[in-house]
């Protein structure tokens, strides 16, 4: 049977991670810029997805459509797609690609215009390697115990945390000079996700820098860190064992209401610590911020200007707008406008080089690739 991959920019890891599952199962995925073969996969997030969905439906083959955009939307898509895959892909990507290939209905997991199974695994990451011919990073933990109003994440991978275990990510580790690691939060290594077990992360990350001449990049993209974690011990772990000279967290707001609102989990007072012992590690904080949640006031967009001034003292940001992103909370809500004071204070820290980022186009944080 010929499978193709069809190439969008932005799903390369997801690429990497399939590839392999398919080819646990016999599989060979052909990574293609146009849709062919038997049968065409496509992993897309909710703003690529509109781009592609006239490619989708006119496409002479056989479709399926996995990723974040098709967990959030499957109903609609079922309208597009011959078979939609709902939430992880390494294990029902091949039974689906099987009972394709045998004439047989889909298994759990998938949605079709019959209907939808709902899906009956979790997956155990250590059954998958993050990739093989074609390289990817190293995910080391899915999941997150968080409800996050605005986030995707524990609706596509649950609220339980899964890690990948020490001795896969070694191995894994062993293709790279330089290593990086994806996860929802670094310092969560090994715990449920609310209770640090840094003896696990410094375990970790002792083992990978033991392991030959290799650089560790631990909290930098493609992950981050929540703010409440960061302490003086788990950034002299960092200092220690690690490389970067940043530190990459996730703020989102300068407004305590906001955050409970949001019910992101931590304070404006964990953000200002975290950025102290930040500072007083040597390291250079990187902090993500979002302008525009529903119902967001002007007060509160001024406390989040407020917080970005008191990063850029010593660090850098990332501002973004909301955008309401499907299968979240959030979903249909409207973006709050971006005051006018925001908006200078923005741009001129911009200037200055000390923020980066989109606070007026949304769409420009989801790495929008789309065939027009």
């Amino acid at each position: 049977m010929d499978i193709r991959w069809r190439e969008i920019t932005s799903q390369r890891n997801s690429f990497a991670t399939l590839y392999t599952a398919c080819e646990l199962h016999g599989y060979h995925l052909v990574s293609s810029p146009i849709p062919g073969g038997d049968v065409t996969l496509y992993s897309l997030n909710s703003i690529q997805a509109p781009g592609y969905l006239d490619e989708i439906s006119n496409a002479s083959c056989i479709t399926v459509v996995g990723g974040p955009h098709a967990t959030a939307c499957y109903e609609e898509l079922v309208d597009v797609a011959d078979y939609v895959v709902v939430g992880e892909g390494e294990y029902t990507v091949p039974r689906l690609l099987d009972r394709i290939e045998h004439g047989l209905s889909p298994p759990p997991g998938v949605a079709t215009r019959n209907g939808h199974v709902q899906v009956d695994h979790s997956v155990l990451l250590d059954a998958y390697p993050s990739f093989s011919e074609y390289k990817g990073y190293i995910e080391i933990s899915r999941g997150c115990p968080y409800a996050c109003q605005y986030c995707q994440t524990p609706c596509i991978f649950g609220h339980r945390m899964r890690h990948r275990s020490l001795d896969s990510i070694r191995e894994l580790a062993r293709h790279f000079k330089q290593i990086r690691l994806v996860t929802p939060n670094a310092l969560a290594y090994g715990s449920d996700g609310r209770h640090p077990q840094l003896d696990k992360v410094e375990r970790l990350m002792s083992t990978l820098k033991a392991d030959g001449n290799r650089e560790l990049y631990f909290g930098t993209f493609p992950s981050e860190v929540r703010p409440e974690w960061i302490t003086e011990e788990s950034v002299d772990l960092i200092r220690t064992f690690c490389n970067n000279k940043k530190l990459h967290l996730g703020v989102q707001s300068g407004s305590d209401a906001v955050l409970s609102r949001l019910r992101r989990g931590h304070s404006c007072a964990d953000a200002l610590s975290a950025l102290d012992h930040i500072r007083d590690g040597g390291l250079v904080p990187i902090v993500d911020v979002i302008f525009g949640f529903p119902d967001e006031t002007d007060e509160e967009q001024e406390e989040t200007v407020s917080l970005v001034r008191e990063v850029c003292k010593s660090g850098f940001v990332h501002a973004h707008r909301f955008i309401p992103l499907p299968g979240t909370p959030l979903a249909g809500t409207r973006s709050t406008p971006v005051i006018p004071e925001a908006e200078v204070a923005l741009g001129s820290l911009a200037l200055s080089g000390k923020v980066t980022g989109s606070w007026n186009d949304p769409e420009l944080r989801f790495f929008r690739r789309v065939p027009y």
